[in-house]
């Protein structure tokens, strides 16, 4: 079950502005930002951000028999996954379509399953409907625990400088999908590197007890405070508290589509740019393989997401700022953009390392999909032109 951010309190008292994520009715608010979104952006990029995530949700399963029961059920390859160990995943339901986009976490002795909130109850009713003989327990474990975000190139020196490390890798040594478990303000925490924004990530898993106290550790630590050293941890770090606009701009950048909002249930997986990440195509038999293997010999699914890239000379408006398309703006193609809508934008930002121009994901329909073809789409009254791209990323740290 989601949960409200045990945050919430301190985030008011700094001036946050919240907005609701999800459907309406959600309990689920997120920092949109602290006020200062050009420097909590330049962070991500520069040193680091904190993020609080009360948007995700957990699923522990634990059991001898987890291994075998997920790789008969996931996408992925499970199977011998290693402790302190992760694995991006698809679940899916009989005809394919997606239930889940998560991340497996072995712990040794027990599985977390990293997930949207409002992926969770269905992910643990649907899997647990095929637990029969198996030693295998399923548990929404949302409410016990909770999750923080650092990005940004100095994550793992303000993880070093924050914490008591414990099991696995160091903070400097982790790579993608490796983690470690550390103490930070007297928790456990389990630290793994998840990097969406084009930099390090660190998704911080704790109990949701000790999450302000963890929040206010990394705070004190990792922000510089005024008339410090230069020299010290901190001024060295440069950690800005940030929020979800902040973030959203980074990963569209870096190539990263998001569940429930690039693409949903009524997705297959050949539809999301996420194929060769999540699907194994050498494991055995898993829930939904028949659809997603026929998809794949045929090599092309009725439509995909796209990165597209708008330009041209309506780009500016008068005051020289670039027009953005909005997301659930239709998408047509550029030879003919009166004719019917071809696909639709599920994001866009405004790009900082793009000169401060527009960049969007599509999902768009069968050979308008392909890279090189022109897409057309209406931003602020004006038509902008733009080319689909190779892949997602516009941009990745060299």
């Amino acid at each position: 079950m989601a949960h409200a951010s045990p945050l919430r309190e301190r985030h008011l008292q700094a001036e946050a502005a919240l907005m609701r994520y999800g459907p309406a009715g959600t309990r689920i608010e997120l920092v949109e930002s602290f006020g200062e979104l050009d420097f909590e952006y330049a962070a991500i990029r520069k040193s680091c951000i904190l993020l609080d995530e009360p948007h995700r949700g957990t699923v522990e399963i634990t059991g001898d028999d987890r291994h075998e029961f997920l790789n008969n059920m996931l996408t992925q390859q499970i199977k011998g996954l290693a402790p302190m160990r992760s694995a991006p995943s698809f679940w899916l339901n009989r005809q394919g379509r997606i239930i889940a986009d998560l991340r497996v976490l072995e712990l040794g002795g027990r599985m977390l399953l990293d997930l949207d909130a409002h992926a969770v109850a269905p992910t643990v009713e649907s899997l647990s409907g095929f637990v029969i003989m198996e030693d295998v327990e399923i548990t929404d474990a949302s409410e016990r625990f909770h999750r923080l975000a650092l990005h940004g190139p100095t994550a793992p020196a303000l993880l070093d400088a924050a914490s008591v490390h414990r099991d696995g890798p160091h903070p400097a040594d982790l790579t993608p999908f490796s983690a470690c478990t550390v103490e930070i303000a007297g928790a456990e925490v389990i630290a793994e590197r998840v990097d969406t924004t084009g930099e390090v990530g660190l998704e911080l898993t704790m109990d949701t007890d000790a999450a302000r106290a963890v929040y206010e550790h990394l705070v004190e630590v990792g922000q510089p405070h005024d008339g410090e050293d230069e020299s010290s941890p901190a001024s060295r770090i440069k950690l800005r508290p940030a929020g979800w606009l902040a973030y959203n701009t980074a990963r569209i950048e870096a190539g990263t589509p998001l569940f429930n909002i690039d693409f949903s249930t009524e997705s297959l997986p050949a539809e999301t740019g996420l194929l060769e990440s999540r699907v194994s195509f050498t494991k055995g038999c898993y829930l939904g393989q028949e659809i997603v293997a026929r998809l794949h010999n045929l090599g092309k699914p009725k439509q995909r997401l796209v990165a597209f890239k708008p330009e041209g000379e309506n780009l500016r408006d008068e005051q020289g700022l670039a027009r953005q398309p909005v997301g659930g703006a239709h998408v047509f193609p550029a030879d003919n953009p009166s004719s019917d809508p071809v696909g639709i934008v599920t994001s866009s930002t405004i790009s900082p390392m793009l000169g401060g121009e527009p960049v969007c994901f599509a999902l768009v329909k069968g050979d308008h999909a392909d890279p090189g073809t022109r897409l057309a789409v209406q931003a602020e009254g004006v038509l902008l032109t733009g080319e689909v791209r190779e892949k997602l990323a516009f941009y990745q740290r060299g």
